[in-house]
């Protein structure tokens, strides 16, 4: 059985898709974009701004869940640069402690809203 997660601190859905998703005792989220949710827009600055912005809101949907960062087991890390992997990785460790979950961290074309980042997971309510 599964069941949608929603939650107001998190920018709502702009399509037929789950902020996330509870399947028995995981967790998939959809991709967060770095969206202010009180006013729907991209969120001012650059990468470490965005992925601060990306990781509050994924932290938001952990929140509803009943879930917080330790129950994380794998996240996926869109850039449109590789560039800026480094600031992305110094502002994940502050959100994210060892033992630290999978990932993988992939450049693309582009991203909705034309922002710099986009980062989804999957949670374990037993990890």
């Amino acid at each position: 059985m599964k069941r949608a997660v929603r939650t107001g601190d998190a920018p709502a859905a702009i399509g037929p898709y789950s902020q996330a998703v509870r399947a028995g005792d995981w967790l998939f989220s959809a991709g967060q974009i770095p969206l202010d949710p009180a006013t729907g827009e991209v969120v001012v600055g650059g990468a470490a701004e965005q992925a601060r912005r990306v990781l509050e809101n994924l932290g938001a949907v952990l929140r509803e869940a009943g879930l917080g960062w330790e129950h994380v087991v794998r996240t996926t890390i869109f850039l449109t640069d590789l560039g800026d992997f480094a600031a992305v990785n110094q502002v994940y460790a502050e959100f994210l402690t060892e033992p630290y979950p999978a990932r993988s961290t992939v450049q693309v074309a582009a991203l909705p809203r034309g922002v710099r980042i986009e980062i989804d997971l999957v949670a374990c309510y037993d990890p």
